[in-house]
């Protein structure tokens, strides 16, 4: 019932509120919750997921713009290259546990980072701009801002769906016992590190799903997207919501959009805002917004059964 409830409210949405406005919202709660997949459910914390959210921005803008590709395809063209970025990056990170696999990951995002500031392709700082949003299928015009809404939220709900079933498949429940034991997976028999190496490029795919929907919203794709303050905002917005949680990345990532988007035009700093948020978030709720309700739930549950 809450979902459908949540799915209508979605599909209202646009006539109510600015549309770019949402579809940025879409695009970064999809990252938050692809980021959470890695973190929340499987416990690699990942520096360097910008990589593959810009990475697949510059793969789909590239391939709208310079080839002429249709946009369906520009997507899947940048799923495709994050995942194969998260292929090649997760080979040399799972080798390494905590901070240490942590740090590795934030060392190649920054190699990437350079490589797109670089590289022809990417047209340095000034990045690609002008992407066509082009026709879908060959007939739906995404150039009107209602059609590329429902786009992009078809494209979430179907990456939302997608994360929920991988959590909640065998896969899923390997992936949370090598989050809390590692050492008692690796003695069952599973190959750890397979796994792992999965959930990153799974991770990554998704992630860069966002990126290339991104990039055909705004119509341009620029450094911004591969910094590594990108990695620390998507690490922000999961760490807000709660981590290991289906709808705390997606309240979380809400929260920080909202707050960019509706203190751009005011005095007060945005970063200093949502750096208190944060603290006030990390001091009232430890589990996140989402996580500690979740939890205070569960308490008000237990105490009325006893």
């Amino acid at each position: 019932m809450l979902v459908g409830v949540a799915v209508a409210a979605l599909l209202a949405a646009p006539f109510f509120l600015y549309p770019v406005f949402l579809m940025k919202m879409l695009c970064f709660a999809l990252f938050a919750c692809a980021f959470n997949l890695l973190l929340g459910f499987t416990g690699l914390l990942s520096f360097g997921h910008a990589a593959f959210f810009g990475g697949a921005a510059y793969f789909t803008a590239h391939a709208v713009k310079e080839w002429g590709w249709t946009p369906e395809a520009g997507i899947l063209l940048g799923v495709a290259g994050a995942a194969l970025l998260g292929l090649v990056m997760g080979f040399f990170a799972i080798r390494r546990q905590g901070i240490y696999f942590s740090m590795i990951t934030l060392a190649l995002a920054q190699m990437f980072y350079f490589f797109c500031l670089q590289a022809p392709f990417t047209k340095g700082e000034d990045g690609i701009q002008g992407v066509p949003r082009g026709h879908l299928f060959g007939f739906i015009d995404l150039g009107l801002s209602l059609n590329m809404y429902y786009f992009v939220l078809g494209c979430f709900l179907l990456g939302a769906f997608a994360i929920w079933r991988i959590v909640n498949s065998p896969f899923g429940m390997i992936l949370k016992s090598i989050r809390e034991n590692e050492n008692r997976a690796t003695s069952l028999g599973y190959s750890v590190a397979r796994y792992k190496l999965a959930a990153f490029v799974m991770s990554a795919a998704l992630a860069g799903l966002a990126g290339a929907m991104k990039a055909l919203v705004f119509q341009f794709a620029t450094l911004t997207d591969v910094t590594w303050q990108m990695s620390g905002e998507v690490i922000l917005m999961t760490l807000l919501g709660g981590i290991g949680t289906m709808l705390g990345p997606i309240i979380g990532a809400g929260l920080v959009v909202a707050l960019q988007n509706y203190l751009a035009t005011s005095e007060f700093p945005v970063t200093i805002i949502t750096g208190a948020i944060f603290m006030i978030c990390v001091l009232l709720f430890r589990r996140g917004i989402v996580g500690e309700i979740q939890a205070r739930l569960a308490r008000g549950g237990s105490g009325e059964e006893v």
